[in-house]
């Protein structure tokens, strides 16, 4: 008796807390048990214990229906959540966003001093993501008609339209002004003009380029480029050799990964009307010697960092055969063009940068700032005796115009930083310090402030360029 009677209470304090469906199935299994027990309890024991079971099958009937609702609500919004999530990352390009902030934080940490300051190099990691999804989402609202034409692309949010235009351009506003924001207040000017510039370079001109000409590859391999850039500005508050270096190893790469891609995307390609190498290149040996050049301009890239301070010695062996390893599927590809030395010559740039940002890693060595003149002494001395005076000549030129090329890029910023908007969006703290509300020492407890946090110096690089001395970009 004790043990049906427990069954009953258990039954009722299910049905009391609304536990929808499972209360009316164990309400109507009890029903159909309890039904038995007139005969040994009696005619009003049974009875009861009927209404008992009847009272609550007729709670758990009413109870059911708006619990499922509440049931499938939660559902419908979790559902509808997880496909908008789904369709940010696919505006964003998640993956190669991902792959961006990658050679931005080996950027940084290539470019740090003695101590890695982890916390401005997770902002940089933040901030270069925002500006990469920024940029990604506006090549989508441009190549909308166009990616409907591409099997590798019709299922995209705008071409499937599962999202509208002005939806994904708030994203991207969003996204852009968030990321160089956090450029500009967590780094220095100088990274979020290199952030400002990759948008404006990728959405503006590469975008629009793709169609028109196969050089657009190029002008993509630049874009690719700059993160490394970014990270290094970010921990070291300006550019040196060791970042042209990063910038090297980065533009080289992504020709023979685009090549593959390109190939293997042919047909793809022209329905989406895109003017891609592979297009007017039947034999593909055009597209293979490309590919061939870029992976052998990837060998002495070890070297060059070595004599940039960027490593120790054994990265430059290690980088060496990396190429090495990098230059069989593209020799492959190169002696017979087609689908399958394409996808191998692909999968293996896909391994090569990963591994070569982790050796770089391992054998990195702090940043001595060594200057374009010390590069082109050091490449010299490595050269030895035999190497012409007009290679030598050729070496010092070209160190010499990427030192003019680096003070332009710096300039350049430091004078956006007085006139960008972003010069005054700062945060509260900032503010309030600067405008010496802080009822302590007024405007001049403010500028000292404004001074002890962000550098106060005149030379325009403010708040990331003391970051950058205390230790702290497709």
């Amino acid at each position: 008796m004790a043990q049906r009677l427990g069954t009953v209470a258990r039954l009722w304090h299910q049905v009391s807390l609304g536990a929808g469906s499972a209360s009316q199935g164990l309400a109507s299994a009890s029903a159909g048990h309890l039904g038995g027990c007139a005969s040994v309890y009696g005619a009003q024991g049974g009875l009861m214990l009927r209404g008992l079971a009847s009272a609550a099958a007729s709670t758990s009937a009413t109870v059911a229906p708006h619990a499922a609702a509440r049931g499938g609500s939660r559902s419908s919004l979790s559902k509808g959540l997880q496909g908008l999530i789904h369709n940010y990352k696919q505006l964003s390009k998640f993956k190669l966003s991902s792959l961006v902030v990658l050679t931005a934080a080996g950027g940084y940490v290539a470019g740090s001093g003695e101590v890695i300051d982890w916390a401005v190099l997770g902002w940089t990691a933040l901030g270069t993501f925002g500006a990469a999804a920024c940029a990604n989402t506006l090549n989508q609202m441009y190549e909308v008609a166009n990616d409907a034409r591409m099997t590798r692309t019709a299922a995209r949010p705008l071409p499937a339209g599962r999202m509208t235009l002005l939806h994904a351009g708030v994203f991207a506003l969003c996204m852009g002004t968030a990321g160089v924001a956090i450029l500009y207040e967590k780094a220095n000017p100088l990274t979020a003009s290199l952030g400002v510039a990759n948008i404006v370079l990728y959405a503006a001109v590469y975008t629009p380029l793709k169609q028109i000409s196969y050089l657009n590859t190029w002008v993509g391999a630049l874009v690719g480029a700059i993160p490394p850039l970014m990270g290094w500005a970010a921990s070291s508050g300006t550019l040196e050799p060791g970042a042209a270096v990063l910038a090297a190893a980065l533009f080289s790469w992504q020709m023979p990964h685009f090549m593959a891609l390109a190939w293997m995307c042919k047909d793809d390609y022209v329905r989406g009307g895109f003017a891609m190498l592979s297009r007017f290149d039947p034999s593909g040996m055009r597209t293979a010697g490309v590919a061939l050049r870029h992976t052998a301009a990837l060998a002495p890239l070890g070297l060059l960092a070595v004599a940039a301070n960027v490593a120790t010695w054994p990265f430059a062996f290690e980088a060496a055969a990396l190429a090495a390893a990098m230059a069989v599927p593209t020799v492959r590809f190169h002696a017979a063009p087609g689908p399958a030395t394409a996808r191998v010559m692909f999968r293996a740039s896909l391994m090569y940068l990963p591994v070569l940002m982790a050796l770089m890693a391992i054998h990195r060595t702090p940043n001595t700032r060594v200057s374009w003149g010390e590069l082109s002494g050091r490449l010299g001395d490595a050269a030895g005796p035999g190497v012409s005076g007009a290679a030598r000549a050729l070496a010092r030129g070209a160190c010499g115009a990427a030192e003019a090329l680096e003070e332009s890029v710096s300039g350049v910023a430091s004078r956006l930083d007085g006139g960008m908007i972003l010069s005054y969006v700062k945060c509260p703290s900032r503010v309030y310090a600067e405008d010496g509300t802080s009822g302590r020492g007024g405007s001049e407890g403010g500028d000292g402030a404004a001074a002890a946090a962000g550098g106060g110096g005149a030379d325009g690089t403010g708040a990331g360029a003391a970051q950058g001395q205390s230790g702290g970009v497709p």
